[in-house]
């Protein structure tokens, strides 16, 4: 018994460093995961982590693009910049919510993505108005008040031949592109059918339910 003893003591301050090495590699993994300016997760993670969820039921998928972005960019500098992409952040957290299945991310650049469960589409006008009017609040900054557009693309996975995230993802983002190209708002994809690819490398907009905020 005494030999057990002195071999776990003698034992103890080994385990405690595998143990501190373990939790620092945890957290750098976590880091690694999350986006260090708006503190949501990256594209790599949202990936991952949308695609499981994908695999639980109907959800919403969203690509938003901030409108006038470069112009606050170009006007007040890159601290004010980061600023509304951090306000940006807030507000997709606060609108969708934590702890429901909800998953929001930073594509990268003023680029955000999200995931909504949302087994009944007649609710989806509604979190995109409540999304487009929390993202385009005025943002305080050192007494100053600033407002930046967004477009917004919606897709229903419940309406694609099938359950993959990159076809939800394009869908999306052509409805995004197509907001964008009417001055901003939301827009829901409502097919299946690709169109052709524009220059700037998105996809052109299709039909489909559109919004102006309030609209």
């Amino acid at each position: 018994m005494n030999a057990v003893v002195a071999t776990l003591a003698a034992s103890g301050p080994l385990a405690s460093g595998w143990f501190l090495h373990g939790l620092v590699l945890r957290r750098r993994l976590t880091a690694a995961r999350r986006d260090p300016l708006s503190g949501l997760p990256t594209r790599a993670a949202f990936e991952r982590q949308a695609a499981r969820a994908l695999a639980r039921g109907p959800h919403a998928v969203l690509v938003l693009d901030l409108d006038g972005f470069k112009a606050v960019n170009d006007t007040f500098g890159h601290a004010v910049g980061d600023e509304v992409i951090r306000s940006t952040a807030t507000s997709l957290v606060d609108v969708l919510g934590e702890g429901h299945g909800s998953v929001a991310a930073r594509l990268g650049g003023d680029e955000f993505a999200a995931l909504v469960p949302l087994p009944d589409p007649v609710a989806l006008p509604w979190l995109l108005r409540g999304l487009h009017d929390a993202v385009t609040a005025p943002c305080a900054y050192r007494g100053q008040s600033l407002t930046v557009g967004v477009s917004v693309g919606a897709c229903l996975t419940a309406e694609l031949p099938s359950t993959s995230l990159p076809l939800a993802l394009r869908r999306a983002d052509e409805a995004m592109y197509a907001a964008k190209r009417s001055g901003g708002g939301w827009r829901i994809a409502d097919g299946p059918a690709l169109t052709c690819t524009t220059t700037a490398g998105r996809r052109t907009g299709r039909r489909g339910t559109a919004g102006r905020g309030a609209a």
